[in-house]
């Protein structure tokens, strides 16, 4: 290492001086080694990136080498100054890793970080950073929210902490903290992603970073290099994965006689019609990417420029997403002690479509004929009970500007800095951060006449929302880092920063648009209401006050120590309750450096980890210390109308931090001359103080108060692996990864010392996120034991659940199954991970990115009762299922007809529940590079790849694949996409009648020139 040497003065007659930078940020770079080639003489760079070697003459070449750095040779040449920028290994990235405010060596990390750098992520192309990092990173789970196109993905960085709280992480890009969604950042456009997991490594960021960090570090240019100019391109096309698995005609007819003939054909249906509506439906999806850049710079700065368009037009007609972005850096020395550089990055996106359910698609019968006699499609389609609108991908293009709905995004993200060294005092800096941050979300909706609705007079609405968000962050920062003797590194922190944001929602609706022509525009026109609902109506604004201190002392890179203070001061919480100090501090021991490790050559690296640190939580909503008021109209007459304010929710002068304190331990190693390097952590996190909403009994006449009430638990093991299985033999080499993770969250304590809260699925000792229902274990059979008593009336083939309850002497239950026989279910898997491998022969390279979790709980509401689309009565099309019948007894689902609640089967909610187990292949790629071709270097072209990918292939060892052939990923979250949208609380996610899973098919190009 670097520090391990020292200059050799003594006899040289030659002195070469000069400084060694990182390319792409011109900053100096500490303990590079500087080497003269064929000799022991040897020096390290400073803190500032300054070194001095004395050589015996003006001959020779110097070798500069760095970790995570590609090595440099440069002749000497009789030069007494030779100043060289590095350019990071992309192979080496993950050697450097950032940690906020600075960087570190990986060997020199003390905290929990996991790293990818951005060509590994992009192994999976996709519209946003979320999905290419599904399962690549262990602790970091990304779980689909939603399939609709640009949709972003829930992240959860080691599981949930809060109850009602946030428990999304903190994204911060190129050093300030991001305003927009994660969605707004091209993939194209990042360098590296570090994500710091425990409480000692997000620290630094407060109370921002409570649930985690994503530092996300954007390209920037080379200082001193020609300009290069960079095209990244895709194209692909989309299909449906699987179908939603409905009943088709046969089947559906087959489904009203097992019912018992309740619901017969209506005048438009028939037994000899087979009509699948969602091959009528669904259209051919396609995907297109084009990213443009160009990046050089001069001797003492360097920039970057690049343009992105992104569209993904969906499987659903008329639901895409397209995103254009330009992003920009430049950095520029001054002199020897200033530094200044800004990024701007500015994204305008529209999502289109979401008023495009599939609902009444599914639930269509399949014996009615789509069409009249005439060909043409028909209006409405009769059924026994119901009449439903008809639309097809056909009828759809026909009435798209009378049947819209989109939402139009634009925000600029931008960052300036400016860095002064300060004289006299070697590696001291000033410096100061500035982000200016601005999102605006504009959003429309339109339904014409008639339109989505069985009378052709129902009047036209529309709507329109507004959401701006201004965001400002100021930071500064004294920086100190300096090597002594070689050996003792010592990095200081100090900062102090403010923001504020401000936040402004808006919408108004209207009935009765005069003409379609106006759509959502100029909704004064109306004929009829204009409604403000003040429900709809939001503003916010809040700050953010802050002090830290970071201290990170190593020596030899054998034993390392950091601290970290950080005091922050929410204007959100209540007065005298504003401020929390929470410390920070871990250690690592690099075993392999000690002595009696010199002759264990099997081991190149073994480091032990440990760390304990607080982080707070602010995430409630501003203002919510004050109460809250509702309106409630009064009508004193015809002509008098007024508006009434009353309490909904109590203030609360006491509200204050919900925080964390996090153990963490880890073991970095690498072995067989770094052939093979993984970590093992395990990491124990209380919440305390949880921020909640607590309901207040009716007879307070107020709703709710939000209190510090409650505490939760945190703890799992993570594993992560890689390893180069071969090496360039005979031109072939094949990497592999592997990460595992577990994770087990619990309540440990809720208000007032209760032990459960059945309204919210809360039970002290349980995890956060469960069920509570009856358990299904079968189905009653003619033969089975007590079924008189358990269900009193109930009939063979109806659904079985447990019994909890006691027994008689004789072995008979003492009652019948009531509500005190539900159960809590959890729906967390065991573990859960992915992998990744890539084998290369000569230009041609294959990889393959995988995601797995096992156990778990699968809640799929188009099996349960809150989907309405599985109630086994013929009354709408079913679910296909194998149902149970006098003749097939060993049918998994209860007899149509049978005994209902509602209108579906009794305790029909327990067939939504599935073994959520699964291993899925997300992508593979084939490409070649042509960069060594004689042509492709006479056209002026750097490097030249062609790639071709398919994603989401093939699903393995799913239970619910196996069964409905559809993807096991989850879509919607609880309240959504379902006929009840109450059955499940919000938080848990579910797979509904949202856009269907797809499998693409895509060819790239990445050219340099």
């Amino acid at each position: 290492m670097a520090t391990g040497f020292h200059a050799l003065a003594q006899g040289n007659a030659f002195s070469v001086s000069g400084r060694v930078t990182d390319a792409a940020t011109g900053e100096g770079l500490p303990g590079v080694t500087v080497l003269l080639k064929g000799s022991t003489t040897a020096a390290p760079t400073t803190a500032t990136g300054d070194y001095t070697i004395n050589l015996p003459d003006g001959n020779g070449t110097l070798v500069f080498t760095y970790i995570g750095y590609t090595s440099q040779e440069v002749p000497v040449s009789g030069r007494s100054t030779v100043n060289v920028s590095l350019q990071t290994d992309a192979k080496a990235l993950q050697e450097v890793v950032v940690v906020g405010y600075g960087t570190q060596r990986a060997e020199a990390v003390t905290g929990s970080v996991a790293s990818i750098g951005g060509e590994a992520m992009r192994d999976v192309p996709s519209a946003n950073i979320s999905q290419a990092l599904q399962g690549r990173l262990p602790g970091v789970e990304f779980t689909q929210s939603s399939s609709q196109p640009g949709a972003a993905m829930q992240i959860r960085i080691r599981g949930t902490r809060s109850l009602t709280a946030e428990n999304d992480p903190l994204v911060v890009l190129d050093g300030i903290p991001f305003a927009g969604s994660i969605a707004d950042i091209n993939p194209n456009d990042i360098r590296s992603i570090d994500i710091l997991k425990d409480a000692s490594a997000t620290a630094i960021y407060g109370s921002r970073g409570a649930n985690g960090v994503i530092l996300v570090t954007t390209y920037r240019g080379n200082a001193g290099q020609k300009a290069s100019i960079n095209y990244n391109s895709f194209f692909g096309v989309k299909n449906v994965f699987a179908k939603y698995p409905m009943m088709n005609g046969p089947e559906f007819a087959q489904l009203r006689r097992d019912a018992g003939g309740v619901f017969t054909n209506s005048l438009d249906e028939s037994d000899d019609v087979d009509t699948d509506w969602q091959d009528l439906f669904y259209r051919t999806g396609i995907i297109t990417s084009h990213d443009l850049g160009i990046s050089g710079g001069m001797e003492n700065g360097s920039y970057n420029f690049t343009a992105g368009y992104f569209n993904d037009k969906g499987v659903v007609p008329t639901q895409q997403y397209t995103r254009y972005s330009v992003r920009g850096s430049l950095d520029q020395g001054i002199g020897k002690l200033f530094r200044v550089g800004f990024t701007t990055y500015n994204n305008y996106n529209v999502t289109e479509g979401s008023n495009i359910g599939l609902y009444n698609i599914l639930s269509m019968s399949p014996l009615a004929d789509p069409y009249n006699p005439d060909g043409t499609f028909k209006r409405i389609i009769r059924m026994p009970q119901d009449d439903q609108w008809l639309y097809t991908r056909e009828t759809l293009k026909g009435i798209r500007d009378q049947w819209l709905s989109e939402t139009r995004s634009f925000g600029s993200y931008n960052t300036l800095y400016g860095e002064v060294a300060i004289p006299g005092v070697e590696g001291l800096k000033y410096r100061a951060n500035l982000g200016l941050n601005y999102r605006q979300s504009h959003g429309g909706a339109y339904t014409g006449q008639g339109i989505n609705t069985v009378n052709e007079t129902t009047p036209s609405t529309a709507s329109i929302s507004n959401a701006q968000t201004v965001d400002w962050t100021i930071e500064n920062l004294l920086m100190y880092d300096r090597t002594f003797a070689g050996k003792h590194n010592v990095n200081l922190v100090g900062l102090y920063s403010a923001s504020e944001n401000t936040y402004n929602r808006s919408r108004i609706a209207a009935r009765d648009i005069p003409a379609d022509a106006f759509q959502f525009y100029n909704l004064g026109q109306a004929a009829g209401e204009i409604t403000i609902n003040p429900g709809e109506q939001h503003y916010t604004k809040w700050g953010l006050l802050s002090y830290m201190g970071r201290a990170m002392y190593s020596y030899d890179d054998r034993y390392m120590l950091s601290l970290t203070v950080r005091s922050d001061g929410s204007s959100r919480l209540a007065p005298g309750h504003k401020w929390h100090t929470y410390p920070a501090v871990s250690a690592g021991w690099n075993i392999v450096r000690e002595s009696f490790m010199e002759n264990v050559s099997l081991v190149n690296m073994l480091k032990l980890r440990a760390g304990y640190g607080q982080t707070s939580n602010q995430a409630v909503e501003p203002y919510a210390t004050l109460g809250r008021l509702g309106t409630r109209p009064y009508n004193f007459g015809p002509d008098n109308y007024q508006t009434g304010l009353y309490v909904t929710e109590v203030p609360n002068a006491g509200l204050g931090w919900e925080f964390s304190k996090t153990w963490n331990y880890g073991l970095d190693f690498s072995i067989l001359n770094s052939r093979l390097s993984g970590t093992v952590e395990y990491y124990v996190t209380n919440t305390e103080d949880i921020l909640l909403r607590v309901n207040l009994p009716s007879t307070s006449g107020v709703n709710s108060v939000v209190s510090n009430i409650g505490a939760t638990q945190n703890k799992g093991l993570e594993i992560g692996l890689n390893g180069v299985i071969i090496e360039n033999l005979n031109g072939w080499t094949w990497e592999a990864g592997l990460n595992v993770y577990g994770n087990r969250n619990k309540i440990v304590a809720l208000a007032s010392g209760a032990e459960r809260d059945e309204q919210n699925w809360w039970f002290v000792g349980q995890p956060i996120n469960v069920i509570y229902d009856h358990e299904r274990i079968g189905i009653w059979q003619e033969e089975d034991p007590h079924r008189d008593i358990l269900e009193p009336g109930g009939n063979a083939g109806m659904i079985k659940v447990k019994y909890t309850g006691d027994y008689n002497a004789d072995g008979t239950p003492t009652r019948a199954i009531g509500p005190e026989d539900r159960q809590i279910l959890n729906v967390n898997p065991d573990f859960q991970g992915g992998f990744n491998t890539r084998i290369s022969y000569k230009g041609f390279d294959l990889s393959a990115v995988g995601a797995f979790q096992s156990g778990g709980i699968l809640i799929s509401t188009l099996h349960s009762a809150s989907g309405y689309l599985n109630m086994l009565s013929g009354r709408r099309n079913n679910v296909s299922v194998d149902y149970w019948t006098p003749e097939n007894t060993g049918g998994k689902y209860p007899r149509p007809g049978g005994i209902t609640s509602g209108d579906n089967p009794k305790y029909g909610s327990t067939l939504g529940y599935f073994d959520a187990s699964y291993m899925k292949i997300r992508t593979i790629s084939l490409g070649y590079n042509f960069g060594s071709s004689n042509w492709v270097q006479r056209a002026g072209i750097g490097n030249l790849r062609v790639y071709v990918t398919a994603q989401n292939p093939f699903v393995l060892f799913s239970p619910f694949h196996k069964e409905s052939g559809m993807d096991p990923e989850t879509n919607s979250y609880g309240d959504e996409n379902a006929a009840v949208t109450t059955a499940y609380r919000p938080r848990l996610l579910t797979i509904g009648t949202n856009s269907p899973s797809t499998r693409n098919f895509l060819v790239g190009l990445n050219v340099t020139f």
